[in-house]
């Protein structure tokens, strides 16, 4: 995985690109060092990003409020921040949910 993942004070810092309007919820891949997700819901008054930081928190194991959109409200790419999770922590729960898919791409649903 070449997914770029930065400690920061208090936790962890990766980018995502969000598919919105997808018709399910899955984690896509790794594409240039950034997290893409497939989201269902529309990109309208903040409905994506709530799904966003609700499917990561679903996907790791973690309360949503230890999940953050610290830049890219308003843009399909964006900053997350873990809360209280360290790179390798981060790293070893976020691998498990990639599993091969028969078109190659590497997909989880929740």
């Amino acid at each position: 995985m070449s997914l770029n993942v930065k400690e920061v004070d208090g936790g962890v810092q990766f980018s995502v690109t969000v598919q919105p309007r997808s018709s399910k919820n899955l984690l896509v891949g790794v594409y240039n060092d950034t997290l893409k997700i497939k989201l269902t819901s529309p990109p309208v008054e903040g409905a994506a990003n709530k799904m966003c930081v609700k499917f990561l928190a679903k996907v790791l194991g973690v309360s949503p409020s230890r999940v953050s959109i610290i830049l890219g409200q308003t843009s399909k790419h964006k900053t997350i921040q873990i809360d209280s999770m360290n790179k390798e922590n981060f790293l070893q729960t976020i691998q498990p949910a990639f599993s091969p898919a028969t078109d190659g791409d590497k997909k989880t649903h929740a």
